[in-house]
């Protein structure tokens, strides 16, 4: 009879790769007999490995869609030879059946068996620094604690002393046996748990660490805080954090800044807004003023009729931003300020101000004219 091998695993005809993979692991889990005892669940077993090196193998898959089930059969010269014999044809022994067989033989099959040995970089670590105003904009040094595991100084990040070849994985770290199944025989492989899958023991561990080959350690740090560092913005120390397993590099430090605003002073990345206070009389008769600019003293010229919220722009008076290798501007914007405290004297000059024409501005002619 055809086999419908999408069925067999549940998925259609479109299913992707992981998909097929995904549904095969499922129903292997499902229908496993060392798990389901039901009858007729081997058989079952059978079919959806079967299905599974079907359309797992691109080739094959493409086979089938095209003559079906028949182009597998025994008279195409291939064919499905059951659990005992393997399946002759279809490359079974490519398939990754390693993480659904560790469930079901207490984790000792595996076809990818993690290196104990081999290099790991150490952890990172992550520190949050407060900075001023103006140690963001000028640069500063910051010193800082953290905790890491450091490697051990006593045995060198060994984890013990006279150090010896594994005598019961001899140096392998893993343990290989064969294992007969119902699919075959299986070649099998456990971590050594004499050496931890190391490949080596010592004659005696290290008291210090314990075996370990790091300690806790907290370590004081300084860094360097470039110019123009903003709200937010992250640093990395490399190499600065815990220690690395098996001779892997250290983890790194990642820092990020938070910055104080400041009372006059309002930032847009390397851009400085600053509001200035000018007096009616200074608006409209102008003046010469001298402010701080963060990038020192200039002196200013306020032209006559000065308007609330003229916006003057000094270029080059900005934030020296070394990450960006650029300096930015600095935008003076006036502000008028209406006195609210006059005293007989100043009352008695605003009311002779007044009685003077002060509506033959074009805004007060063209509200005028509409407004009789």
């Amino acid at each position: 009879m055809a086999k419908d091998y999408y069925k067999t695993l549940g998925v259609d005809k479109t299913a992707s790769d992981e998909e097929i993979k995904r549904a095969f692991r499922k129903l292997a889990k499902q229908y496993h007999p060392d798990v389901n005892k039901e009858e007729g669940a081997q058989e079952k077993f059978k079919e959806i490995g079967e299905a599974y090196a079907i359309l797992s193998d691109p080739e094959k898959r493409r086979q089938y869609d095209q003559f079906g089930s028949a182009a597998f059969d025994g008279s195409q010269g291939g064919g499905f030879s059951g659990f005992g014999g393997g399946f002759s044809g279809f490359g079974f022994e490519d398939i990754d059946l390693g993480d659904i067989f560790e469930q079901f033989m207490g984790g000792t099959f595996s076809s990818r068996k993690k290196n104990n040995r081999r290099q790991t970089k150490g952890a990172d670590a992550s520190v949050h620094i407060n900075l001023d105003f103006e140690e963001a904009i000028y640069g500063t040094e910051k010193e800082f604690s953290i905790n890491i595991k450091d490697t051990c100084p006593d045995c060198n990040g060994e984890g013990g002393h006279n150090k010896k070849t594994c005598s019961a994985c001899n140096g392998r770290g893993r343990i290989v046996q064969e294992q007969r199944t119902f699919l075959g025989v299986f070649q099998t492989e456990t971590t050594c748990s004499k050496c931890n899958g190391t490949g080596t023991t010592f004659e005696n561990l290290c008291k210090t660490c314990h075996g370990k080959g790091v300690i806790d350690k907290k370590k004081n740090l300084k860094v360097r805080v470039p110019r123009g560092v903003d709200d937010n913005d992250q640093l990395r120390m490399s190499g600065k954090a815990s220690a690395g397993l098996n001779g892997g590099p250290n983890g790194d430090v990642y820092i990020e800044f938070s910055v104080k605003p400041h009372p006059i002073y309002e930032r847009d990345k390397s851009d400085i807004y600053m509001k200035v206070p000018v007096t009616i009389t200074e608006a409209i008769l102008g003046a010469k003023k001298e402010i701080n600019t963060i990038q020192g003293r200039v002196k200013i010229e306020i032209p006559s009729g000065t308007q609330n919220g003229d916006k003057v722009k000094l270029r080059g008076k900005g934030i020296d931003d070394e990450k960006l290798n650029k300096k930015g501007d600095t935008y003076l914007i006036y502000n008028v300020i209406i006195p609210t405290k006059l005293d007989k004297i100043q009352k008695k000059l605003i009311k002779e101000l007044n009685d003077t024409e002060l509506d033959n501005e074009e805004a007060f002619i063209k509200f005028n004219k509409y407004n009789k």
